[in-house]
C-alpha cells in the first residue's frame, strides 16, 4: 500500500478520496488555491500546500506546482480525482519521472482515449457499435462539408479532446455547418489547448447511458452496470444520474457491458473508466467517448454494487489483482444521485458565488453526502459550481425517487440560489417517473 498520497484535485471529490485514504490508513497531502484556503479538503487531510492563486490555470491546472508539492511531502501516489487534471496525459508522465504512481491509466492509454475520433476507431475495431463520424480529426470546412452530407443533417461538430459538453455544436444544414465550425474550434483551443474537431451524427433524442469498468494490472477486466445520466442541461451537463437504466434489458446490459470489457482489454485498461453511450429510440447502442478517470456519478454505482470505486483505484494502483470477478457483480436495488450546484434555474442556470449562510445536510436510511459544503463556506467564484451529491438508495426505483424527494426537502442551503427547486420539479414530473425520459427532456421542459 502506498505510503503518502496527494490529491490533486479540491471540492467534493477530494473529499471523496481523502475519506477513502483514511479508511485504508493512507496519509493524505491536499493542494488548494489562494480561494480555497478553508475549504474542508484542506481540514480533512493530514498536511496541506497551497498551490497557486485562484485562477485554475495558475494552481490546479499547474503541473510544476503539484508534482514539487507532492515530492516535497514525500508522497509516492498522487489521486486526480475527476476534471481539472485528471485526463492530462502531461501530468501523468511527469509523475512517472518523479517517480510517483499516477492513480489512473498509463500516460499512453489516456492520449489514445483523449482523442475522442481515435477512441472511437480502437474501439469499433473491438467490435464495439459506434456512432457514425469522422475517423479522424477535420482537415477543411470543405471536407467537413461533404461528409456532413453524406451522413445526413443534423451533425455534431465535437472538440476531439473534448469533455463536459464543451467544444459541442449541433448543426442542421450546410449555413449553420459553416457558422459553427470556427466557434467550436475556438472553443476547443480554449477549453482544452487543442482546435482539432471530428463530426458526429447526431441521434435525435437519445439515453445517455454510460458503462463503469474496472481494470487491475494483470488483464483482470469487469463492468459494474450502467448509469443513466439523461436528465442533462442544455450544455450536455449531468444533473442527475441513475442506476440501472429502466431502458436497458438484462440482454441488451449483459451485450453492452460484455462489449465495454472486451473494448477495455484491447486497448490494455488498467484502473477505472467509463464507457459513454448513446440508446436511440429503437434500442440500439452506440459508443461515444471513453473517460479515463473517476466519474462524477461513480456513487450511484457503488449504491446498487456495494463496491468502493476510490478503494479500488487505489488498491488497483498498487498492483493488487480485482478481488471480484464479473460473476461476483450484482445490480441490488435502484439508486438516484442528484446534483446540488450553486445555479440559478431562474435565471438560465447562471452560476453563483457567494457566503453560505447556513447548511442542513439530509440523512436517514438509504441517504448518502458527497460534500465539501459547510455553514460559513465562502463559495468561489472560480471553479465548478457543484455544492453537493445526494445520491439516495431503494429497494425499487420509486423508492429510490420518494427518498430523493424527501432528502431534498430536508436539505437547506441558505445564501445562495440552487438546483434544488428544479430537482424536486424534475422528480414529480410524470415522464420521468414513467421512465420515458431522453436527453432533451430538462431542457424541454424546464428550461425554456
Amino acid at each position: 500500500m502506498f505510503n503518502k498520497i496527494l490529491v490533486a484535485n479540491r471540492g467534493e471529490i477530494a473529499v471523496r478520496i481523502i475519506r477513502a485514504c483514511h479508511e485504508l490508513g493512507i496519509p493524505t497531502v491536499a493542494v488548494y488555491s489562494q480561494a480555497d484556503a478553508n475549504s474542508l479538503h484542506v481540514k480533512l487531510a493530514d498536511e496541506s500546500v497551497c498551490i497557486g492563486p485562484p485562477q485554475n490555470r495558475d494552481s490546479y491546472l499547474n503541473i510544476p506546482n503539484i508534482v514539487t508539492a507532492a515530492m516535497i511531502t514525500g508522497c509516492d501516489a498522487v489521486h486526480p480525482g475527476y476534471g481539472n487534471l485528471s485526463e492530462t496525459v502531461a501530468f501523468a508522465e511527469n509523475c512517472e519521472i518523479a517517480r510517483i504512481k499516477f492513480i489512473g491509466p498509463k500516460p499512453e492509454t489516456i492520449e489514445r482515449m483523449q482523442d475522442k475520433a481515435q477512441a472511437k476507431q480502437l474501439v469499433a475495431k473491438a467490435g464495439v457499435p459506434v456512432v457514425p463520424g469522422t475517423e479522424g480529426v477535420l482537415a477543411s470546412e470543405t471536407e467537413g462539408l461533404k461528409i456532413a452530407r453524406k451522413f445526413g443533417y443534423p451533425v455534431m461538430i465535437k472538440a476531439a479532446a473534448g469533455g463536459g459538453g464543451r467544444g459541442i455544436r449541433i448543426v442542421r444544414n450546410d449555413d449553420e455547418f459553416v457558422r459553427n465550425l470556427p466557434l467550436a474550434q475556438a472553443e476547443a483551443q480554449a477549453a482544452f489547448g487543442h482546435p482539432e474537431v471530428y463530426l458526429e451524427k447526431y441521434i435525435e433524442c437519445p439515453r445517455h447511458i454510460e458503462i463503469q469498468i474496472m481494470a487491475d494490472e494483470h488483464g483482470n477486466v469487469v463492468h459494474l452496470g450502467e448509469r443513466d445520466c439523461s436528465v442533462q442541461k442544455r450544455s450536455h451537463q449531468k444533473l442527475m444520474e441513475e442506476s440501472p437504466s429502466v431502458a436497458m434489458s438484462q440482454q441488451l446490459r449483459q451485450k453492452i457491458g460484455d462489449a465495454a470489457v472486451k473494448a477495455a482489454k484491447a486497448i490494455g485498461y488498467m484502473n477505472a473508466g467509463t464507457m459513454e453511450f448513446l440508446l436511440d429510440s429503437r434500442g440500439k447502442l452506440y459508443f461515444m467517448e471513453m473517460n479515463t478517470r473517476i466519474q462524477v456519478e461513480h456513487c450511484v454505482t457503488e449504491m446498487v454494487t456495494g463496491i468502493d470505486l476510490v478503494k479500488q483505484q487505489i488498491r488497483v494502483a498498487t498492483g493488487e489483482k480485482l478481488p471480484f470477478t464479473q460473476r461476483d457483480i450484482i445490480l441490488q436495488g435502484h439508486a438516484i444521485e442528484c446534483r446540488v450546484n450553486a445555479e440559478d434555474p431562474d435565471r438560465n442556470m447562471m452560476a453563483c458565488a457567494g457566503l453560505v449562510k447556513n447548511v442542513r445536510m439530509p440523512g436517514g436510511p438509504g441517504v448518502r453526502v458527497d460534500s465539501h459544503l459547510y455553514s460559513g463556506y465562502e463559495v468561489p467564484a472560480y471553479y465548478d459550481s457543484l455544492l453537493a451529491k445526494i445520491i439516495t438508495w431503494g429497494r425499487d426505483r420509486t423508492e429510490a425517487i420518494e427518498r430523493m424527494k424527501r432528502a431534498l426537502t430536508e436539505m437547506t442551503v441558505e445564501g445562495l440560489p440552487t438546483t434544488i427547486p428544479l430537482l424536486l420539479k424534475v422528480l414529480d414530473d410524470e415522464e420521468f417517473r414513467g421512465g420515458e425520459y431522453s436527453t432533451d427532456f430538462l431542457p424541454r421542459k424546464f428550461l425554456p
